[in-house]
């Protein structure tokens, strides 16, 4: 008889069930991410590496329109740094910042304590602190250069009926600056104020019940307690006022445009003005000003969380 051999039939070698399910967590986290990375690089990376090769070469209005700029490497840094105004603006934005953010955190930080009390109008009162907050800079802006106006703003019409003389907030090289940091601690505030609060809340009330046992006073509760617990909300209010105070550019073009003088001017004033506030725009120089703010803003960011982790470690 003949030998007949059935069919061989080959199959593909099966799939280990473990790896495939070690797979489908990776490729579910890569899927969530895959929006944020695509974010991130379309509206902060690209934008930041345009603006780093704008830096980098002479632009005039016919090369920015049609490209073909050359490249003239870091000698629009060089030129920024040569200017008188750039100390100016620096120092301005260093006192602006700082002035800032101390009377923020320290009215905020008052208030909220205050408001942790927990009395009737509490909730009412800490809303209508968060008006400030929440309306859009432009208008903020108008508001205080109404107020401060040098012949009909209400603080010289208040300062009036105390025999005391006109000031010139807006327009005077003495008040320009101090002008526009009282703004901009008046925008300020109710943020610290509501971050801080948040933060009070998480303090247990055990613990303040133990210190009155103990003695402890108001001052003393304040000072052992309710400040080094409050420590890592206060990091991270500082640090996102920080970045936010070191950019503030609507407030002070609104009331002051940098004057008078350039005496309130800041580099985020600066950098606007050379790119956009004349006639002969000068890309290059106004974008090697904004990487100067962006690097200050950077550093500043990272040694302060640096000295928050080596207290923390401490």
């Amino acid at each position: 008889m003949p030998d007949i051999r059935e069919p061989v039939t080959v199959r593909p070698a099966a799939r280990a069930p473990g790896r495939t399910r070690r797979r489908r967590p990776q490729l579910l986290a890569w899927a969530f991410l895959l929006p944020l990375v695509a974010y991130l690089v379309l509206c902060y990376g690209y934008p930041l590496a345009t603006n780093i090769d704008l830096s980098l070469r002479s632009y005039t209005v016919r090369t920015f329109v049609h490209g073909g700029a050359p490249l003239v490497w870091f000698d629009n840094y060089a030129g920024v740094f040569a200017e008188p105004t750039f100390r100016t603006a620096l120092l301005n934005t260093l006192v602006f910042t700082a002035a800032s953010l101390l009377f923020q955190y320290g009215i905020g930080l008052a208030m909220a304590v205050f408001f942790a009390r927990h009395f009737r109008l509490g909730p009412t009162l800490r809303a209508l602190f968060l008006v400030p907050w929440l309306l859009p800079l432009i208008v903020s802006g108008s508001t205080w250069a109404w107020l401060l106006n040098s012949e009909s703003g209400v603080v010289n019409a208040v300062l009036g009926w105390f025999g005391a003389g006109r000031i010139d907030w807006l327009t005077s090289p003495s008040w320009a600056l101090v002008s526009v940091i009282v703004a901009n601690i008046w925008i300020g505030v109710p943020f610290n104020l509501v971050v801080l609060h948040s933060g009070l809340q998480t303090i247990p009330a055990e613990v303040y019940e133990a210190a009155s046992l103990d003695g402890a006073g108001a001052w003393q509760r304040f000072r052992h307690i309710t400040f080094p617990l409050l420590r890592p909300v206060s990091a991270i209010t500082l640090l996102l006022g920080l970045v936010y105070t070191l950019k503030v550019f609507d407030v002070i073009w609104i009331m002051t445009r940098g004057g008078p003088g350039g005496a309130s001017t800041t580099l985020a004033t600066w950098s606007y003005q050379l790119g956009f506030g004349s006639l002969l725009p000068r890309f290059g120089p106004s974008a090697a000003v904004g990487n100067v703010l962006i690097l200050l803003a950077l550093v500043a960011g990272l040694r302060y969380i640096r000295a928050q982790r080596r207290q923390e470690a401490a």
